[in-house]
């Protein structure tokens, strides 16, 4: 592995060993508060880089692949978010990472909700970015659909096509986002769709039970609606909940700057409040 980078805009690439799989991640370093952020589905860490430019000058970022995703080992079976969150606490430990910040997409919301549930006080806070977390009736609705069945499509497809269609689909994010975007794809594991089979963790018991300081940021397009953000911070205090505008549930890709802002400001001010 190579020496962690001190100054901002300097990532490495490593590999953990960790529950008998080898998880790969960036990181930038420097001894600053550990952030670790967790993407989506059909993602990878790389996807996260535009979001996480304006945090890494006063954040250790760390940006794994999940199993399945990206560099990471992709097993057979073994893609719960149970599993995923393992991961996560491997990762920690591996790292020797300390009073860790968990920020996690989609996917990974759930995975840093259920994580940090099982890290307490440990964690120094949490941010979940539009996480998973949709009613039953919709789950099965998303294990029914052909999302897998179009991933499968996509894999006999060739780089260039799948290009030119992600820019004709998103043509206002920028050209590396892209290339990210569809090497993930292209690194995605058919087996890592196993996520989608029902039930999910029970999100209102998650974020009930969390400790620490938690932001959920949500869009007006995007799956967690106003309703359940309010109903969240009524199940616990220390949730608090932004809206990003005319922002849909791929507003990491989409609006990096502002999500990374609103990250910031949150950040600044739990972490000064656990230095009070």
């Amino acid at each position: 592995m190579n020496k962690v980078g001190e100054r901002p805009g300097v990532w490495i690439n490593g590999i953990c060993h960790v529950n008998g799989i080898d998880i790969h991640y960036r990181r930038t370093g420097g001894g600053k508060p550990p952030l670790l952020v967790l993407h989506g589905l059909i993602a990878s860490g790389a996807c996260l880089l535009p979001l996480v430019h304006g945090l890494e000058d006063r954040f250790d970022v760390i940006l794994p692949d999940a199993r399945g995703h990206g560099n990471s080992s992709a097993p057979e079976t073994g893609y719960s978010y149970g599993d995923l969150a393992a991961d996560v606490a491997g990762l920690i430990r591996e790292l020797k990472l300390e009073a860790p910040i968990l920020a996690g997409h989609s996917m990974g919301g759930m995975t840093a909700a259920v994580a940090a549930s099982e890290l307490g006080v440990a964690a120094r806070a949490l941010i979940l970015i539009d996480p998973t977390f949709i009613s039953p009736a919709w789950q099965r609705e998303v294990y029914e659909s052909d999302v897998a069945a179009d991933h499968r499509r996509s894999l006999q497809s060739t780089r260039n096509e799948l290009l030119d269609q992600a820019r004709l689909k998103n043509a206002s994010r920028s050209a590396e986002l892209i290339e990210h975007l569809v090497d993930a794809r292209l690194h995605t594991s058919l087996s890592a769709f196993e996520i989608l089979t029902p039930p999910n963790p029970d999100w209102r018991e998650l974020v009930r039970n969390i400790p620490v300081p938690t932001l959920l940021l949500i869009g007006d397009g995007g799956v967690v609606s106003l309703d359940t953000a309010r109903e969240l911070h009524g199940l616990n205090p220390l949730l608090q909940y932004e809206l990003i505008a005319d922002a849909g549930h791929g507003m990491p890709y989409d609006k990096p700057a502002q999500v990374s802002g609103v990250m910031r400001a949150f950040l600044e001010q739990a972490i000064m409040a656990g230095e009070a």
